[in-house]
């Protein structure tokens, strides 16, 4: 058996789920509500970048976010596990889409509120990318990696997830040493 379809081990009854803080598609689509409102109330300065480059990137980025969305559920649906962070996780996915990043969901919805900011012209919006990031990062990424490594244990950390040594992979730009770069 693969470490795609490797079952998690056992764990006590008080760590069945990864504890993220919130459902990751709620805080996006919350942060993206604040900031769009926020940026019409206050009457916020647009980008400063022109209309053609942010109509191409905002029609390229949900494109792309797409892709990426539906080869992550492809992975999570051949592994037999749910991909709600909320819900017990049964399986390790690390093929398709996770070989290049641990984190294609969160990656894609990100794709998709840069999208919006740009269409919407709102540097509010793109501004509050990165405080929105900072939050996925550690209130979900982060309690996921710690319940991934208890669950799995060492072909969790075979993935390379959390660490940047000796790894290559897009995903490490997610990691806690280099979250500042995360796209």
């Amino acid at each position: 058996m693969d470490d795609a379809g490797r079952k998690g081990g056992d764990l006590p009854a008080a760590v069945v789920t990864a504890g993220v803080i919130a459902p990751p598609p709620l805080l996006f689509a919350g942060f993206l509500c604040f900031a769009l409102i926020a940026d019409h109330l206050i009457d916020g300065p647009g980008s400063g970048v022109s209309a053609t480059p942010r109509f191409v990137a905002g029609t390229i980025l949900p494109v792309v976010a797409v892709i990426l969305l539906a080869a992550a559920v492809r992975g999570f649906r051949s592994a037999g596990t749910k991909p709600e962070p909320w819900k017990p996780t049964t399986s390790l996915v690390v093929d398709g889409v996770y070989r290049v990043t641990r984190n294609p969901m969160y990656l894609a919805m990100m794709l998709i509120y840069l999208a919006v900011a740009l269409m919407a012209d709102s540097l509010v919006t793109l501004a509050l990318a990165l405080p929105l990031w900072a939050i996925v990062r550690f209130g979900v990424i982060g309690r996921e990696e710690r319940y991934l490594d208890r669950l799995f244990g060492e072909p969790y950390r075979r993935t390379g997830a959390g660490s940047d040594a000796g790894s290559s992979r897009i995903h490490n730009a997610m990691t806690a040493e280099s979250s500042a770069s995360w796209l």
